[in-house]
């Protein structure tokens, strides 16, 4: 059977490519990896006999999606007419007796019942839980055929599943790819994985008005401009803290090892079921306004007799803690314990002051060994009200080590270059 193809050319490589199990394409708008994901998979399931599974997160929106632009393909190769396009239940057959299914994640129960697949096509996997990924790695074990699993997605936020999974989880060490050696090399193969990058240029049928309008992204939506424009990854949203950084843990010990004892500083935040207990030890740099964060302990459902156990090194040092006033009682409790503590101040609108005052500091360094510090801080965003405004003392998570680190530096104040400007004039 002879196909009408017609791919764009940083695509053609990929459409015949089955050499991996994982194949990972992200990219930005109008880019057209989705269509050629369809052509790969109509292509293969034309020339072997196989069932093939296409996943979204919600089932609802595949035959919008998905299903019409499989259809779409099949027009424009020539093969519309070679198979059948049935909506109830919705899947596509070939002539081979190949078939095409579709199913979406929120109802995980139907895809138990799967049985003989060998490619999954999970489209907008950033969309999709990472256990439901791991799900449908399960559901991928044909005996006699290979097994292929096609994730295609616009990038989000460096804190998707997708983004630590195929390139870099800071939290747990691991880096598997770093994505700017993917944008420089646009394909890449590496651990049985195939990743390719795109972008509204790679796809030569796009009219130009299209690209003007991203372009134009950049003066008035510089995130969504990194996401739809260049197809990248990075942060969703302004940042909150855009000065901090991580250390190796040996260089920041040396590094504040001469800090004088006054500026070193003991917070914490009280929590159990769903917030935690988190517990900071900080060391200020007065001279050059430079703030370190070099322990942490962080858990929760914790007793307070437990965590008293576990936290006993800061009775026996009788290094002061500052903590969070709102829970007299808990304070009292590791007073009578022989814990030295006691209440940061609060105050109507002190929210807003704790993050200006920690946004004075020129460098906010956090040793690698505190890793639920960095998971909180090094991509916190603020959150966005209905409206699109930032809302300027609330975030896109409930980051209590951040409340930590705010009662830890209570009564100490960064130098305002503001306040010093109007004194000098």
């Amino acid at each position: 059977m002879e196909l009408e193809l017609t791919p764009n050319d940083h695509f053609e490589d990929f459409i015949f490519d089955w050499d991996y199990k994982f194949y990972f394409l992200v990219g930005g708008y109008g880019s057209s990896k989705s269509y050629h994901v369809a052509t790969k998979l109509l292509i293969k399931l034309l020339q072997e006999k196989r069932l093939a599974l296409v996943v979204r997160e919600v089932y609802d929106t595949i035959r919008d999606s998905c299903y019409s632009l499989l259809e779409e393909v099949a027009i424009n190769i020539g093969i519309w007419d070679k198979l059948k396009f049935k909506t109830s239940p919705m899947q596509i057959i070939f002539p081979n007796g190949s078939k095409i299914i579709f199913k979406g994640m929120d109802n995980p129960a139907k895809l138990k019942s799967i049985n003989g697949v060998s490619i999954i096509w999970l489209e907008e996997c950033s969309e999709v839980k990472y256990t439901g990924y791991k799900e449908l790695l399960g559901r991928l074990r044909h005996m006699a055929s290979s097994n292929h699993i096609i994730c295609s997605t616009n990038p989000i936020g460096e804190d998707n599943w997708t983004f630590k999974h195929f390139f870099r989880d800071d939290e747990n060490n691991r880096l598997i790819l770093n994505d700017s050696e993917l944008y420089e090399n646009r394909i890449m193969k590496l651990n049985n994985t195939y990743y390719h990058h795109s972008t509204c240029e790679d796809n030569y049928f796009l009219p130009q008005s299209y690209i003007e309008e991203l372009d134009q992204m950049k003066e008035y939506d510089p995130d969504l401009y990194r996401v739809a424009r260049q197809g990248r990854f990075g942060v969703n949203g302004t940042k909150v803290l855009p000065q901090f950084e991580v250390m190796a843990y040996e260089e920041g010990i040396n590094k504040i090892a001469n800090i004088p004892k006054r500026f070193l500083r003991v917070g914490m935040d009280f929590g159990f079921e769903t917030s935690y207990n988190a517990i900071v030890r900080l060391a200020i740099d007065d001279k050059n306004k430079w703030l370190y964060i070099y322990y942490e302990y962080y858990k929760n459902k914790m007793t307070d007799d437990r965590t008293a156990k576990e936290i006993v090194e800061f009775k026996e040092s009788k290094e002061l803690i500052r903590a969070d006033s709102a829970e007299p009682k808990t304070i009292k409790y590791y007073q009578q314990e022989g814990f030295k503590m006691v209440g940061a101040k609060k105050f109507p609108g002190s929210r807003l002051a704790n993050i200006k005052k920690l946004k004075r500091f020129k460098r906010i360094i956090c040793l690698d060994n505190c890793k639920n510090t960095i998971k909180e801080l090094k991509n916190l965003t603020y959150k966005i009200d209905k409206q699109g405004n930032m809302i300027m003392d609330e975030f896109n998570i409930d980051p209590h080590t951040l409340s930590a680190i705010w009662y830890g530096l209570d009564g100490y104040e960064v130098s305002d270059l503001k306040a010093k400007k109007t004194l000098n004039r």
